[in-house]
């Protein structure tokens, strides 16, 4: 694809591409506008072009990881809620692996002070990700797959805790693919912690 003849959806696209690129090696909050630029090869001035702000540009990258997150959970079919929450960790897991960008932009954006449209946006994320949680975990309760005393919100909680652990035990190592075997010994011990019947 020419670079010079980019629709502006597709400029935007491109953008969003180029901050996940440039986060998995160098601190978000310290990417500039004439980085991202020099990254595409194109100027500052054709970044605003498609976006007003930085902050602009930051909440975009946020809808794309929304989108792009809660679509794979959403695509999982299973009757079985248990191969659902396992298949959901696995789908979180393989997504990190593919854009190690991610988890620094998230880190980053929840330690700002204030309000930015980009929090915004990861709010809706992890509400997103919630409800589909606990509507998965409702379920195993009420087949009787998980113990019968389960608490919901917390189930909850911890699952995203475990990922989020394996997250920044990795970004420490570097090695994103090794998050894939862990990965399922970790979901093992989640699956006993909630007395899961697989």
């Amino acid at each position: 694809m020419n670079r010079k003849n980019l629709t502006s959806e597709q400029r935007r696209a491109a953008t969003v591409e180029a901050v996940i690129a440039l986060s998995a090696s160098s601190n978000p909050a310290e990417i500039t506008t004439a980085q991202i630029g020099e990254y595409m090869e194109v100027t500052q001035g054709a970044l605003f072009r498609h976006f007003a702000t930085k902050q602009e540009i930051w909440a975009a990258v946020m809808d794309w990881t929304a989108t792009n997150l809660l679509a794979r959970f959403d695509r999982i079919e299973t009757d079985n809620p248990i191969h659902g929450l396992e298949a959901m960790f696995t789908a979180h897991v393989e997504f990190i692996i593919a854009h190690p960008g991610i988890p620094p932009i998230l880190f980053g954006e929840l330690q700002r002070s204030g309000e930015t449209p980009a929090k915004a946006r990861l709010k809706e994320l992890m509400a997103g990700y919630g409800t589909r949680l606990a509507t998965r975990l409702t379920e195993a309760k009420a087949a009787g797959l998980i113990a019968s005393d389960t608490d919901i919100p917390a189930a909850a909680i911890l699952f995203l805790g475990i990922i989020q652990g394996l997250v920044m035990q990795t970004m420490m190592t570097g090695d994103f693919a090794a998050m894939r075997e862990m990965s399922g010994r970790l979901f093992d011990i989640y699956a006993s912690g909630i007395g899961a019947k697989r």
